[in-house]
């Protein structure tokens, strides 16, 4: 069987309108081939589509002016956690002040108040406080809406630890332009809850567990800094810092990788030697036995509710 004729070196580095590769000479046999995938209607690629922000690009050449990613699709592009079910949805979304698109594959949305978008791994993107504001009105496939504490979650990510995203007067600017979008309450009954600090959403959620416990436990700092007497500074999850305690949550690498666990070793030892309390939580561990041993330590401090 013979190759496919070699495309244009202009077309054959990235996705491309098949309106533009005829105006170049390509003929409709060639642009049916099987080296080239066709993800929307009258986009052709030669580049695989291995992940959203490949699939976004795939798009980007059918997009017209003044049309960004936005909802899911931007909060996924910015790193904003979310439950499997949201990461799983095939679909981009895309907004416009415009006539929104009606493309297989693409929710569409028209905006008709003022946006903030940026442009980010190359493409068009809601900023990450508007694309937090957005994840309210989203409904996936199975009906579902994100609840309150997933916004919380994702919202933490907005000002996560070690590299935030936006600042808390961008949250609440964007909440201005939100004001009057559809499921904007449920955001804005997450917003008191977001905290600066937290560096994963399962931080998010043990935080939440520990505020909403009825014994009525001081607010932790999310990754507070602790400067050890061997000068190294280091930060703990969850910091009770009037009581010398920390709370951390132990994902699998903590575990499975050597060096991560030496460097946990010699680090507890050295919070030790400092006086600190540390109760380590991993993914088995139930909210009851989390919050026994959080009042066991915080007690053993001289904590009384």
């Amino acid at each position: 069987m013979p190759h496919p004729a070699p495309l244009p070196f202009e077309l054959a580095l990235a996705p491309f309108r098949v309106e533009e590769a005829r105006r170049a000479g390509v003929s409709r046999r060639r642009l049916r081939a099987s080296d080239l995938q066709a993800p929307f209607r009258g986009i052709r690629s030669s580049v695989a589509d291995t992940d959203l922000v490949s699939r976004c690009r795939m798009l980007e050449p059918a997009m017209g002016t003044g049309q960004y990613f936005s909802h899911v699709t931007a909060a996924r592009l910015w790193g904003l956690p979310l439950p499997t079910a949201f990461e799983a949805d095939p679909r981009l979304h895309v907004s416009t002040p415009a006539r929104e698109p009606t493309r297989r594959g693409v929710v569409g949305h028209r905006i008709t108040t003022r946006r903030e978008v940026r442009f980010h791994l190359g493409l068009p993107v809601s900023s990450p406080a508007d694309a937090w504001c957005e994840l309210a009105a989203v409904v996936v496939a199975d009906g579902k809406r994100l609840g309150i504490d997933d916004l919380i979650a994702a919202g933490d990510r907005l000002l996560g630890w070690p590299q935030p995203l936006v600042t808390l007067a961008e949250v609440d600017a964007a909440l201005t332009r939100h004001r009057r979008s559809r499921g904007i309450r449920s955001v804005q009954l997450a917003r008191p809850e977001l905290r600066a600090g937290s560096a994963s959403p399962r931080e998010s959620r043990l935080r939440l567990l520990v505020l909403r416990a009825p014994a009525g436990y001081p607010e932790p700092e999310p990754n507070g800094p602790i400067d050890l007497s061997t000068g190294r500074r280091t930060h703990g999850d969850l910091v009770f810092r009037a009581y010398r305690v920390i709370l951390e949550y132990d994902g699998d690498q903590h575990r499975t990788l050597d060096r991560q666990f030496q460097r946990d070793v010699d680090r507890l030892n050295d919070l030790a030697r400092d006086g600190w309390l540390v109760i380590r939580i991993h993914k088995g561990t139930t909210d009851a036995a989390a919050l026994d041993w959080l009042e066991a330590a915080l007690r053993s401090r001289g904590w009384r509710p």
